[in-house]
């Protein structure tokens, strides 16, 4: 029988060489733990956190090094145990310098105390979201956004279902994948515990129907749980959207600017739950994950690995380059349709960094964008239902005004135009250079 539950627009980027999951899907995870982290104080929307540490100072695993600032700040913990080396600027993907802290480690994993809570269905409910912000959790499969606000329901505003989001629509990323079939009971116990924080009665797991096994995995582990459900959905991008999972679960459509608390809903990402699930049963803060390192490597992996790994370590954990390092064209945080190219093979991974894909020159190469031709193909694909090829006028003509009349702020950058485009029109692009132009104008005309 044939799987309904999608949303309107999308694209599926159907051959494998698209999809590039294959090489991982089926490795089991494995943990990594480098010689050296370097882990940034800028790793959650928010101001970036302020370094409580200093060079020479012995740090333990799970240690506070950054204190957080202002309503959307996280504290910041060593992912490793050992010296600190030097706290100051490194390169991110965003940023040439962005503060950070690079500790040595010496693998004893020498814990500091912690303060667990216990059992996700008995341990005190006005505990459970203080414990959250304590571990510095945040979105790991988006934005990044701390998860503690999330949960900060205001007066007149209610939840009553929170989705996880399981669906792993990107390209070529399976750490999702790999963490609901290996940790299923833990991601259930991050649910759980969400679910009572806010006295929720619904929770759906939300997984993609080309993982068959995950689903089986996340049922078994959901059986005998209070309101606990998981729901296979139709496998087509970006489904594993928030707003596009809202309107698929619930059947509710997110109006305009507004957020999914505003229809009831609250997402979460699987391996944001499963960190929940930490924080509350074992006190412990997030400082690790799993990564899917991918492409032209010669051992394609799943990995756990430290907060602040650089990506040239992990890429030498995967048997290094398969193929001459001249012949390297870029390398992508995250799956084809959203990642970001790394500047360099220094550049340290942060909680929300869930894949490194490694291309090769000839796969690199940017198409001729052409004349458009008029063809809609980007307004059928759109998820949002924008007018992909109009905004992109109001683009090149730098009219924010119209851009904004238009709903581009509504755009979630999810790539489906810019993938379906017969005339390779630079379409996302130009659109989070809009967005990012007219929020930096907002935020000077507030100040």
């Amino acid at each position: 029988m044939a799987n309904n539950r999608t949303f309107r627009g999308g694209v599926h980027p159907l051959h494998e060489a698209h999809e590039g999951k294959s090489p991982t899907s089926g490795v089991a995870t494995r943990d990594f733990n480098a010689k050296a982290v370097s882990i940034m104080m800028g790793m959650h929307l928010g101001a970036p956190s302020t370094p409580c540490v200093q060079p020479g100072d012995h740090v333990k695993l799970g240690q506070v090094i950054g204190e957080p600032v202002g309503f959307l700040g996280l504290p910041v913990h060593a992912s490793v145990s050992g010296e600190v080396l030097e706290v100051g600027p490194v390169q991110s993907v965003n940023n040439p310098a962005a503060m950070a802290v690079t500790i040595k480690n010496d693998f004893k994993d020498e814990w500091v105390e912690l303060h667990p809570l216990g059992d996700v269905e008995t341990c005190p409910v006005d505990q459970i979201v203080p414990a959250i912000k304590a571990a510095g959790i945040c979105g790991m499969g988006g934005a990044a956004f701390p998860t503690h606000v999330k949960f900060a329901v205001k007066e007149g505003q209610y939840c009553d279902t929170i989705i996880l989001n399981g669906a792993e629509c990107e390209t070529h990323l399976t750490c999702d994948h790999r963490l609901m079939l290996e940790k299923s009971g833990r991601i259930v116990d991050g649910l759980r515990a969400a679910m009572r924080a806010l006295n929720v009665k619904r929770g759906v797991i939300a997984i993609e129907d080309n993982k068959p096994d995950a689903i089986e995995a996340m049922t078994k582990a959901a059986q005998g749980r209070n309101g606990v459900e998981v729901m296979p959905l139709q496998t087509k991008y970006p489904q594993g959207g928030e707003k596009q999972l809202i309107q698929v679960v619930t059947g509710r459509e997110v109006p305009t600017k507004k957020l999914p608390l505003d229809v009831h809903v609250i997402v979460l990402n699987v391996g944001t739950a499963a960190a929940i699930a930490d924080a509350v049963i074992e006190g412990k803060p997030l400082i690790s994950r799993i990564t899917t390192i991918t492409g032209r490597v010669k051992k394609p992996s799943n990995l756990r690995i430290r907060v602040g790994t650089r990506v040239e370590d992990l890429i030498a954990e995967c048997g290094g380059f398969s193929m001459d390092r001249e012949h390297v064209g870029k390398i992508v945080l995250g799956g084809a349709m959203t990642g970001f190219p790394a500047p360099s093979t220094r550049v340290p991974l942060a909680k929300a960094n869930n894949g490194v894909v490694v291309y090769c020159a000839r796969e690199s190469v940017e198409l001729e964008e052409t004349p458009c031709i008029r063809c809609g193909r980007c307004v059928d694909a759109c998820p949002i239902g924008l007018v992909p090829f109009k905004l992109k006028f109001m683009c090149e003509a730098g009219d924010m005004q119209a851009a904004s009349a238009n709903n581009i702020m509504d755009c979630v950058v999810c790539g489906s135009c810019s993938y379906i485009c017969p005339a390779h029109r630079v379409l996302t692009s130009a659109f989070k250079a809009m967005k990012d132009q007219i929020a930096a104008e907002a935020k000077k005309g507030k100040g």
